[in-house]
């Protein structure tokens, strides 16, 4: 009788374990964002562009590829740099090449002297941004 006790709690321990392993394995599966801390950062970049205001264009820019790049660590995208987890990430973005090109235009900004930046490039690049958080759940 003793040693059915013995079989029993062992079972127990093992069914509670599995449980226990499986629960932490789907929390892993993707990392909740918080979605209001995203949506004011992005607002606040967008309120920075100003038409009339071209050093705003660059800012606006690298701001919100900062903050794209953010929501992708926060849910665990694997790359060492934005570029990599891009490539990691391609099929979570709907619009793939206006996040690529966005991209883009902020490494132009960054490593390129004498950028020439337009209104409509910019804006562009944030409506492409800002759909790419969408798609991550960040906003």
């Amino acid at each position: 009788m003793n040693i059915y006790l013995v079989f029993l709690f062992a079972g127990i321990i093992i069914l509670g374990a599995l449980v226990l392993f499986l629960m932490t394995m789907g929390n892993k599966k993707r990392k909740t964002l918080d979605v209001e801390k995203f949506r004011a950062r992005c607002l606040e970049i967008e309120h920075q562009l100003k038409e009339e205001d071209p050093a705003s264009y660059h800012m606006s820019v690298l701001n919100a590829d900062k903050l794209v790049d953010q929501a992708m660590r926060e849910r665990g995208i694997k790359g060492e740099t934005m570029g990599e987890r891009l490539r990691s990430a391609v099929s979570l973005f709907s619009d793939r090449n206006g996040v690529w090109l966005a991209h883009k235009l902020r490494n132009r900004i960054a490593h390129e002297e004498n950028v020439n930046v337009t209104y409509i490039e910019a804006k562009s690049a944030l409506g492409c941004f800002r759909k790419a958080l969408k798609d991550l759940g960040a906003i």
